[in-house]
């Protein structure tokens, strides 16, 4: 399955919005990729990453993930997580990585 992006900016939450729809592996996660670093590297505000469509993510797509909250802890900002689905809400939690990232279901 393809990956598609959505991203906007929200002046409520003084945040970008990434809504990754459908995967997020090893043949995606170059394009999740560069799409979340031009993000942090343009702007100085949170990322909120919109889980809602998102079906699977696999360890390079984990991978983007810390690589962009190294990345955005520079500027004392989160990468937040949210409307995760169940099976993405266990792998986050196996993996310890619910306690690095902000989620919110």
């Amino acid at each position: 399955m393809a990956l598609k992006l959505e991203k906007k900016y929200n002046k409520d939450k003084n945040a970008w919005i990434i809504k990754p729809i459908g995967e997020v592996d090893i043949y995606t996660s170059p394009n999740f990729k560069k799409e979340l670093t031009d993000i942090i590297k343009e702007n100085e505000t949170d990322v909120i990453i919109d889980c809602s469509q998102l079906e699977y993510i696999d360890s390079t797509g984990l991978g983007v993930l810390i690589s962009g909250l190294k990345k955005i802890k520079e500027k004392d900002k989160n990468i937040i997580i949210e409307h995760i689905k169940p099976n993405i809400k266990k792998l986050l939690d196996i993996t310890g990585l619910n306690k690095v990232f902000i989620v919110k279901e």
